[in-house]
């Protein structure tokens, strides 16, 4: 509940600060490409995982600073996860299996555009706040759901947090861009032996932009 908090509180408090800006909200969605940073004092599990395929749609809101300079923030629904054939002491399996974890996200991020002649370049960076939602995973013909929590019994923690980069093209009121985020939370409930979890995902998006010029 207090992490909850925390996130509800991130984004009243930035919604509320960006009112004096000039705003114009959008839609996107598109693909993710994800996958896990994985390792232990001894070991990096990691190299045995493998990318798998996923999706976010969500809403965006821009902040004008200059015509050059804005934020952009959202609200966005993002499946993440892995499969692999290694052994992973906190799910209990030494199976083929699949992660899907799907989040609730909201980006933060500085963005700067070039205008060229029909249309704009675009680059962001800035953090990320998610919310693990619900997951799942999937070992042979055996699926089961994560448990969500740091106790003794619990699989991954629910909050996590990194880095966004990207770079698009903006025509009129369409946008199509290509981001990575970079998760700097260890979200391993166990933590036993140096273990952590980190979240990777790359993002294809495409967007529309409501109230921008035609």
């Amino acid at each position: 509940m207090k992490k909850l908090i925390i996130f509800i509180a991130v984004a009243v408090l930035f919604t509320y600060s960006a009112d004096s800006f000039a705003q114009t909200f959008g839609v996107k969605a598109g693909f993710n490409l994800t996958n896990m940073l994985s390792k232990d004092d001894d070991h990096t599990l990691s190299d045995e995982f493998k990318t798998i395929v996923g999706f976010h749609i969500g809403g965006t809101a821009e902040f004008e600073i200059t015509d050059m300079f804005s934020f952009e923030t959202g609200l966005f629904l993002m499946t993440m996860g892995y499969k692999t054939e290694v052994d992973v002491d906190f799910l209990h399996s030494d199976n083929n299996y699949t992660i899907n974890l799907l989040y609730l996200n909201i980006p933060i991020t500085a963005k700067a555009r070039y205008e060229l002649d029909n249309f704009s370049l675009y680059g962001l960076f800035g953090p990320y706040i998610g919310l693990g939602l619900s997951g799942k995973y999937k070992a042979d013909d055996n699926s089961e759901d994560i448990k969500w929590g740091s106790g003794d019994s619990d699989d991954m923690k629910r909050l996590d947090y990194g880095l966004t980069i990207g770079a698009g093209i903006e025509y009129k009121a369409f946008m199509a861009g290509l981001s990575y985020n970079l998760g700097l939370a260890n979200i391993a409930a166990q933590t036993e032996g140096g273990y952590m979890a980190k979240n990777r995902a790359f993002l294809i998006s495409v967007g529309y932009r409501f109230g921008v010029n035609k």
